[in-house]
Formats: C-alpha cells, structure tokens, sequence
C-alpha cells in the first residue's frame, strides 16, 4: 500500500447503544463483553501497532500488549515479536516511569509528542529503550507520525482511542476502516466521551461510511465494520 506512505489503518472502538465510550466519570468504564474482548485481542495480533492518544494514555494508562498466549506465539512463529508497537500520542508525555504502557510487554514504543514536553521527560523516556518524537507546535502532525510508522515498518495500524484522536485521523482523510462493537447498555450523560469528539463537521461535511460487515453476538452485542470512501474492504 503506497497510499502517501502510511500504513493501513483501522480504528476500533466499543461503544454503549447511546453512544459512549466511558461514562461521565471518565475511569475507563468496561463496555466490551468477554467475546468482543477475544475478538480485539485477535485484531491486535494482527497488527504491526497499537495507537492511543494523550488522554488514553495518560488517564486509563493502557498495555496495549496481546493478551492471549496462543496468539502471542503465532507471531513469533511468524517471524514477529510477541507484542505490536506501542505508539502514544500526546502533547505533553506526562508519562509515569512505572506505567502499565512502559512496564507490560515486551514490545518497542513509540511516542509522539510536542515542545511541551519538558526536555528531562524526554531523556527520561530515551534512556528507557522508547523512541521519541517531538513535533514543533502545540500538536503532533499525525500524517507525519503516519509516515515516521511506516519508516519502522508498520503496514497495519490499530487505533484504540480515545475519542480526540479518532476525531483528527477522520478529519485528515487518515482512516481506513472503522470498526465498533454497540453493547447493549447505556451511560448517558452530556459530558460522557464518544467515539468521535474534537471540534465536530458540519451536516455537509459529514464523513460517509460504508457497511461491510455485520456480527450480532449471543449477548446483543453488534459489531459494525465499515470502510471509508473508496477504500476496499
């Protein structure tokens, strides 16, 4: 895929049937079942990485690792670690040393960050084995930690949130296929994060999906895989 020299990229999100993907309190609140759960673990053995953004990160501090050890030794069968790349998004990579994303692997890390970040954070980071990249501005340019993704070798991207980084990668024409597994339960909440948040389009600018896949677990769960505009399935 020669495609501006990205990788394919995929986001997938579980979200309540109103449409939240934690509640108000922003804890990280379980919504996948434990079906949903071994279907992402598969998703994430079939990457080449694992994307979050800064709030994600920082706040519900994700592995991001394969949990499942038959899958873990599939990769190695295939000539691949045991873990994807850990790639973090975050302007100000307030990242504690005794964080699950730098402890669970083992795994390579990628971080992309910006000038905010104070420069003993950054060697901090280094001196721990994680690539660092540090973007002018107050926000990372994600078509340039896309193509930095491919230079490492990574075809296949999964984006696991949150919510803001979604958003952008939409926003930038930057997404390939978006899958979501619906739980049947809700949150509600005006303040409780969605699967797309940021600055939002207009009705005119609204991004079109395409339907390719349909998958209603035993519990009411639904699983909903669509590609963008002239992309393939």
């Amino acid at each position: 895929m020669l495609m501006g020299m990205r990788p394919f990229v995929f986001v997938n999100v579980a979200a309540t049937a109103d449409g939240k993907i934690d509640t108000w309190e922003r804890k990280g609140a379980t919504i996948s079942s434990v079906l949903d759960k071994e279907r992402v673990d598969r998703l994430r053995a079939e990457s080449d990485a694992i994307m979050v953004g800064g709030r994600t990160l920082l706040d519900e501090d994700p592995k991001l690792t394969v949990k499942s050890e038959a899958l873990r030794a599939e990769r190695v069968a295939r000539g691949l670690p045991p873990n994807p790349i850990k790639v973090g998004v975050v302007s100000q990579a307030r990242i504690r040393p005794d964080s699950a994303f730098l402890t669970a692997g083992p795994a390579r890390i990628l971080i992309f960050t910006t000038t905010s970040t104070p420069a003993d954070q950054l060697e901090r980071l280094r001196a721990r084995g994680v690539d660092v990249f540090v973007h002018p501005g107050p926000r990372v340019d994600l078509s340039q930690a896309l193509a930095t993704l491919w230079e490492f070798g990574v075809r296949r991207l999964m984006v696991e949130g949150g919510g803001t980084l979604n958003f952008e990668l939409l926003r930038l024409g930057l997404v390939d296929e978006w899958n979501v597994y619906i739980a049947p339960m809700i949150f509600g909440g005006a303040t409780a994060p969605t699967p797309a948040m940021g600055s939002g389009l207009a009705r005119e600018q609204a991004i079109p999906l395409r339907l390719v896949d349909s998958q209603v677990h035993p519990d009411g769960g639904v699983v909903l895989r669509y590609v963008l505009p002239s992309k393939s399935p």
